[in-house]
């Protein structure tokens, strides 16, 4: 178990798919706005995340505690204006 620094941080919006793990295999994934890191050491390279799914609109939707592989996590675009 390593404490490598930490790229996802509370109030970042991250996208959550299978990259991040398989039980998130679904066609889309889905938003995940951050709420808190636990910063307890686990698995290299896994991360518990608390916060919110959100909706397609980017509403929360859902409060959720996710255990998920922080490499995998993805950005979302900035819209276009």
């Amino acid at each position: 178990m390593a404490t490598a620094e930490r790229t996802v941080r509370a109030g970042d919006v991250v996208l959550v798919g299978r990259a991040a793990s398989v039980q998130f295999a679904g066609p889309a994934g889905f938003a995940f706005r951050v709420v808190d890191v636990d910063v307890r050491p686990t698995y290299e390279g896994w991360v518990w995340l608390d916060g919110y799914q959100l909706d397609h609109r980017g509403h929360p939707a859902l409060r959720r505690r996710i255990f998920v592989r922080e490499a995998g996590l993805r950005r979302p675009q900035p819209r276009q204006p």
